[in-house]
């Protein structure tokens, strides 16, 4: 009898549902922070349905992890904040790894890579390469973002901040900024899924690492979120999210 059960928690430990075990604010769950205001990667649809590219990513890991999905909607400004005050568990939504974060934040293997891309309106003639280009001009940017932080270090740029992208784009589509700066992957999908008057126009050679954040004294989370990645990539998971849409991998630089 002693042998059978042994055999049988080996047998559950293959299957990866061991990593229910994985240390959570509410046992059985996954608690998720992100914006819900950032197509493609999180945002509700015309039925107000939570849906996107992290939200599938996210889904995927809490089943291979045997936890439920809950999801706690807030504004970009604070989401670093919530995560240290234990409002949720992760960040998943487009977190760039950068070595400013990494001091007090953890991160999981990259699940997603892009690079940053300006943003002008379709009819206009401004067309930016760099960023040098965006000297004296209006550019918009999601508070408190490695973006932002990009524009306060090239200088000269009059940066207007927005809890998020959604409002940016807004203003970029009626003239009140002239230009945005943000994700490649989001003005690719925009661009072909909604009728926005906007188009890309410089990318920056600089490709970002996008992982799920966590927090540092919680090793043993990101243990096992970094399993589950490797098992969605395995088995085809991943692959799937991804063509859906991008219609391409984004899962390498």
């Amino acid at each position: 009898m002693k042998k059978i059960l042994t055999l049988g928690l080996l047998a559950l430990a293959s299957t990866g549902l061991a990593a229910t075990t994985a240390p959570t604010l509410t046992k059985g769950t996954l608690k998720i922070g992100m914006e819900g205001t950032y197509p493609p990667f999180t945002y509700k649809d015309d039925k107000g349905v939570l849906t996107g590219f992290d939200v599938d990513i996210a889904k995927a890991v809490a089943a291979k992890l045997g936890l439920k999905a809950e999801f706690v909607l807030t504004e970009w400004s604070g989401i670093l904040a919530g995560l240290q005050a234990n409002k949720y568990d992760v960040i998943v939504n487009q977190v760039a790894i950068t070595p400013e974060r990494q001091k007090t934040i953890n991160f999981s293997t990259p699940y997603a890579y892009s690079r940053p891309q300006i943003i002008v309106r379709k009819a206009g003639t401004f067309n930016p390469k760099t960023l040098a280009d965006l000297k004296g001009k209006r550019v918009g940017s999601s508070l408190g973002s490695n973006y932002e932080r990009a524009l306060k270090a090239e200088g000269g740029i009059n940066i207007v901040t927005y809890p998020g992208a959604a409002e940016i784009l807004a203003d970029l589509a009626t003239g009140r900024i002239d230009a945005a700066y943000n994700d490649r992957l989001l003005v690719g999908y925009l661009t072909k899924s909604q009728n926005l008057p906007i188009r890309g126009a410089g990318v920056s050679s600089d490709t970002e690492a996008v992982a799920i954040a966590l927090k540092k004294t919680n090793p043993g989370l990101k243990t096992a979120i970094d399993k589950a990645l490797l098992q969605i990539k395995a088995d085809g998971t991943y692959a799937k999210i991804s063509r859906q849409w991008f219609g391409q991998d984004v899962s390498k630089p």
